[in-house]
């Protein structure tokens, strides 16, 4: 079992939603976590993300006001809540820890510096 575990992933059609889930083993804890995307032929991109030292989040353009992201941890979960979905929002997802930003007390969406990973889910979303 990883450290980090992604569900919830799955097919929909455009305008439709989804729930992802990222289950955090209690060995890590970072205030910098996040939520990332690949497409085929395409960069790692960063979609959403925690801020450091307050409960806020910080979104990519291309999701800004249609996904959001929460944290139970009651429950070591970090969820990614897509809403609207697009075409252009197929990708594997992935969920990730920060221990290096987390000791810098800043957190970006720069992924060589996310340590831990999820093995990834599924998003298809079809027009």
């Amino acid at each position: 079992q990883g450290q980090l575990v992604e569900s919830g992933g799955g097919s929909v059609q455009a305008g439709g939603s989804l729930r992802l889930s990222c289950t955090v083993s209690p060995t890590i804890y970072s205030n910098c976590m996040a939520w990332f995307r690949q497409a085929p032929g395409k960069a790692r991109e960063g979609v959403i993300r925690t801020v450091y030292g307050n409960s806020g989040t910080f979104s990519g353009d291309s999701v800004a006001g249609r996904f959001t992201i929460a944290r139970d941890n009651a429950k070591n979960t970090l969820y990614l809540q897509l809403n609207s979905l697009k075409p252009e929002d197929t990708a594997m997802y992935y969920c990730a820890a920060s221990s290096i930003l987390d000791s810098r007390r800043y957190c970006n969406f720069n992924s060589n510096e996310y340590d831990y990973w999820g093995q990834g889910t599924q998003v298809t979303v079809s027009s």
